[in-house]
């Protein structure tokens, strides 16, 4: 004990550390004009550690960003009022664009919420997720080259498939039960006879054989995702969107707010789009899409 207070007070009267400190108690401009050249060193030493430490702490406070369209986060505000240097959310709409969408759609409200919990606890199933990311494989392909030759936002169509396939009633995809006319919509999109008879694929008044045939139309995949892209380059002339380029959510809140709505008529429920546009940041629905696929290989051969 008594070492140490002796090392203590060595320290305390060392020249070098006593002028450290004496020129730390100095005001800012004192320190700028008559830092001692034996402390310089130390001082400089100094603020390099503190640097580091600060860096360190920042690096691991601040986890990597993971969400590949900073546009519909960063950009937005999530209460419907802009902000300073702040863009709208796209997904606010007003009275009077729904009931325009309304009218000229037949969109309406938000789904209950108790089934918008049961959707949310959907998505929490992850067996269900590795799943639908299994079959947007396969559907890799074909949403690349629809969407390229529409001009339409391919995430739109990947994000969009991905909440329908997540959500799939049970047996509707059976060929069987879907002749039976006892579900509505079919296929990986959810689409309708309905769809094709509006792309001019079927006719208004088409015999009974005729929409059966549709129906099974509606159940291969390629087909499916062919007729989603589809009803979203109609829905888009029908807007008045800009044809010829893909929509991106980043690059302005117009084509943000395109997206959302294109997303909004193609569902009919007003909490739609903010699911859609979620979906479309999700990272690994991205590396789905836009990743690089290598064989794996053994080190040994």
């Amino acid at each position: 004990m008594r070492e140490t207070v002796k090392d203590s007070f060595r320290l305390v009267n060392d020249p070098v550390i006593h002028s450290f400190w004496t020129t730390l108690r100095r005001p800012a401009q004192a320190r700028v004009r008559h830092r001692s050249p034996s402390v310089r060193p130390v001082f400089a030493g100094s603020l390099a550690l503190a640097a580091a430490l600060a860096a360190f702490g920042l690096g691991r406070s601040q986890p990597p960003l993971l969400v590949t369209d900073p546009g519909l986060i960063d950009a937005t505000t999530r209460h419907g009022t802009p902000t300073e240097g702040a863009r709208p959310d796209p997904i606010d709409f007003t009275e009077e664009e729904l009931q325009e969408l309304n009218r000229r759609f037949g969109v309406h409200g938000p789904q209950s919420p108790l089934a918008q919990l049961f959707t949310e606890g959907l998505d929490q199933l992850q067996p269900l997720r590795n799943h639908t990311l299994a079959r947007l494989e396969a559907l890799r392909p074909v949403i690349l080259s629809e969407s390229a030759r529409h001009s339409i936002n391919p995430m739109l169509v990947t994000a969009v498939l991905f909440d329908e396939l997540q959500h799939v009633k049970p047996g509707e995809n059976v060929p069987i039960v879907a002749r039976s006319g006892l579900f509505q919509t079919h296929g990986p999109a959810q689409l309708s006879v309905g769809e094709m008879v509006k792309q001019g694929l079927l006719s208004p008044d088409a015999a009974p054989e005729e929409v059966d045939q549709a129906r099974l139309q509606l159940l291969d995949p390629d087909h499916n995702v062919q007729l989603l892209v589809g009803k979203f380059a109609r829905l888009a002339t029908a807007l008045g969107l800009p044809r010829g380029r893909s929509l991106m959510a980043s690059r302005s809140p117009r084509d943000a707010k395109a997206i959302a709505t294109l997303a909004y008529l193609h569902n009919g429920k007003l909490d739609y789009p903010g699911r859609i546009l979620r979906y479309m940041q999700d990272p690994e629905l991205h590396a789905l899409l836009y990743g690089e696929r290598r064989p794996l290989t053994s080190p040994l051969i």
